[in-house]
């Protein structure tokens, strides 16, 4: 592929940052960075998933600044995440440990714990609400979150003991970093769940919407999905006996379960999603994904390779702005070759 440089229009350039500007800015109403962590913390949740950097007020900041474009957001935090230096790994997260705010089984009516509904638009009315900040002064930020961890059993433990549903074996190796290595295929399951979780959530949604819909393993249920706190710990640097709790980070997690054959006995398979924040379509998408690759088959869903190359947010949508770039010669030598192949055509018949 060739590209003419573009020389001058220096001023055309600078011009349109301007009016950009001037898009942005809209009213001289300001909105606040927090205002935007908490009021659109949903959008603010999808863009640190998919840029794969926990922190809600840079994410929030991004947001501002490419006027809720989330693919610009997500380029934006990935850049700016490029830039820091990786000190510590964390210890592995337990996520039986979640300090649990939602928590959910479509599989069990009763299961050990409770159902715990949490904060979801699953219950409401799709209306417009016209006075949206009627509602909203009227509750304390912290008065709707536990405070303390309750350790909730998963679903799929009692399936798993019982010997219906296959289990994952454990693998005592470093996983696979898709931010420092390229992926190789067939690729580890550690790589397969990074990138999933980084990858675009309409790309997700839609492959996962084509497994639904028949071009997969059809129609598995949701085992549990819960939403909480998980404490993150790094080993001490001079004690690797000892760790150092550094914070905690709000996640998603989801596990589906679906039909699996094995040497002819019936069995339950169960497919894995995990993202920042409160995202339950997409971690459930990515779950119904796990498992697609894993059965693998002929349809895209469970093409390895065509779903991990395709659904990264950042090369996705940078490839296709890159359409716009100037293909002047390109595009010349298709003229150049559909004029000749005409006059040849016209040459002919007029012979």
């Amino acid at each position: 592929m060739a590209y003419v440089a573009v020389s001058g229009g220096k001023e055309a350039i600078e011009e349109s940052i301007k009016l950009l500007e001037f898009y942005k800015s809209g009213t001289d109403k300001d909105v606040e960075v927090e205002a935007i962590e908490h009021k659109l913390s949903l959008l603010v949740d999808r863009v640190m998933s998919e840029a794969g950097l926990y922190s809600k007020t840079y994410a929030a900041l991004a947001l501002k600044q490419c006027e809720g474009c989330v693919e610009e957001a997500v380029f934006l935090l990935r850049a700016y995440r490029s830039t820091l230096t990786r000190n510590y790994y964390t210890n592995i997260a337990d996520t039986g440990e979640m300090r649990v705010i939602r928590r959910i089984s479509a599989a069990f009516k009763d299961i050990t714990g409770g159902q715990i509904l949490g904060a979801t638009y699953d219950y409401t009315h799709r209306l417009i609400d016209f006075n949206p900040d009627r509602s909203s002064k009227s509750f304390s930020t912290s008065s709707y979150e536990p405070e303390e961890i309750t350790s909730y059993p998963r679903v799929s433990d009692g399936l798993k003991q019982e010997g219906l549903i296959d289990k994952y074996d454990f693998v005592d190796a470093k996983p696979h970093d898709v931010t420092i290595n390229m992926l190789e295929f067939p690729t580890d399951r550690s790589a397969r769940l990074q990138t999933l979780s980084r990858a675009d959530t309409g790309f997700i949604s839609g492959l996962a919407y084509s497994a639904l819909r028949g071009f997969g393993q059809v129609h598995p249920t949701v085992g549990e999905l819960r939403c909480g706190y998980v404490e993150l710990y790094v080993t001490y640097p001079s004690d690797e006996n000892e760790s150092i709790f550094i914070g905690e980070v709000l996640i998603t997690e989801v596990e589906c379960i679906n039909s699996a054959e094995d040497n002819d006995q019936l069995k339950l398979a169960s497919g894995y999603g995990a993202v920042f924040g409160r995202n339950e379509n997409k971690a459930i998408s990515m779950a119904v994904i796990d498992r697609e690759l894993d059965n693998g088959g002929p349809y895209p869903a469970q093409d390895e390779e065509f779903v991990l190359m395709h659904g990264d947010s950042l090369e996705m949508n940078g490839f296709i702005s890159h359409l716009k770039l100037p293909h002047y010669v390109t595009f010349q030598s298709k003229l150049d070759a559909v004029r000749k192949t005409r006059g040849d055509i016209q040459n002919g018949y007029s012979e």
